[in-house]
């Protein structure tokens, strides 16, 4: 791949104007024509936070940086890759014009001009290229597979992964890749949403979701304890310690919770982050006590998430899919 030409990736809501009009173009259409910014990023975020004063921080930084790109670092003859719902096919071009500003057009108005050179079946890509031009992005750069979709321009380009072809290599990694974005994701969600008492209302909701009765303890207790659990009617006790603190929790708070317990009870601690090397192996050494970290949290949110209350449901939007794996039955 040339280092002067580079691919770039996006999306629309309008495939009819890109493919009829021979266009591309992104959104924010209040934001007036991008060529009277200045050429530099701190311009762009500022013009977009004027524009839009109750985005979020990383959504400026994010939205203004699509904009500045598509205006300034997008360069003649740079390579389209635009994937269109209407016949799910892939499209590649090549850029034709500098910045265009439309304020006349029904749709969008931050536009450059294309000729398409090809469009292809996407079963003609392996699957880490089509996840990679799947990105949550309106407009974004084409890394990891641009190569692959510039050989497709070759006039004897008959697919990436054809019909004789042994199992496609990127599924897996795409796969993988899915889940810890997922992942990712739900963590991001629950450390900006849930702190402090929030985070102990929804660990009660999600061990109700497990089958637990559950009590929360009266916001400024000294006890320690911020959940009770119980698995049925009967004995044992479950106590519960929820920390959501960035760092990662130390042996003597663990210590704490032991030092609260009852013979006969069980301890839970749960935590976004994780915990010491120490605090682990005074974990390993008291059975009794059970430690949840970031990660395995996400694993039960993942499992029972379907029992969770609709307001955590609409706080961590998720949707079932079905993902390939190789060989996954034998």
């Amino acid at each position: 791949m040339s280092e002067e030409k580079r691919v770039w990736g996006i999306h629309t809501l309008d495939d009819n104007l890109f493919l009829k009009e021979n266009v591309v173009a992104i959104g924010w259409n209040e934001i007036g024509d991008l060529s009277k910014i200045a050429p530099d990023r701190d311009a762009f975020k500022k013009k977009y936070t004027e524009t839009y004063p109750d985005a979020k921080k990383m959504g400026i930084a994010t939205s203004a940086g699509m904009l500045y790109r598509f205006a300034h670092e997008v360069q003649i003859g740079d390579y389209i890759v635009f994937p269109s719902k209407i016949n799910r096919e892939i499209n590649i071009g090549t850029v034709e014009s500098n910045y265009i500003y439309e304020p006349d057009t029904e749709s969008y108005v931050q536009q450059r001009k294309v000729k398409w050179l090809k469009h292809l079946p996407r079963t003609a890509f392996s699957q880490g290229a089509l996840y990679e031009i799947g990105s949550a992005l309106s407009f974004f750069s084409v890394k990891n597979y641009a190569d692959e979709f510039l050989a497709a321009l070759d006039k004897n380009f008959k697919g990436t992964v054809s019909a004789d072809t042994a199992d496609d290599e990127t599924v897996a990694a795409t796969a993988d890749e899915i889940i810890e974005n997922t992942r990712d994701y739900i963590l991001k969600e629950l450390s900006r949403n849930l702190k402090g008492y929030d985070l102990e209302e929804f660990v009660a909701d999600l061990l109700s979701a497990m089958g637990y009765r559950t009590t929360i303890s009266p916001h400024g207790g000294d006890s320690g304890i911020d959940i009770t659990a119980y698995k049925d009617e009967l004995p044992p006790r479950i106590l519960v310690q929820v920390k959501s603190q960035d760092g990662d929790i130390k042996e003597t708070t663990i210590q704490s919770l032991k030092g609260a317990m009852r013979e006969g009870d069980y301890g839970l601690f749960v935590t976004l982050s994780n915990y010491t090397k120490k605090a682990q192996k005074y974990l390993d050494n008291t059975p009794i006590i059970r430690g949840i970290n970031g990660k395995e949290l996400v694993d039960l949110i993942l499992k029972y998430y379907d029992s969770l209350s609709e307001k955590y449901r609409k706080m961590i939007p998720l949707k079932m899919v079905y993902i390939p794996v190789i060989n996954a039955i034998e």
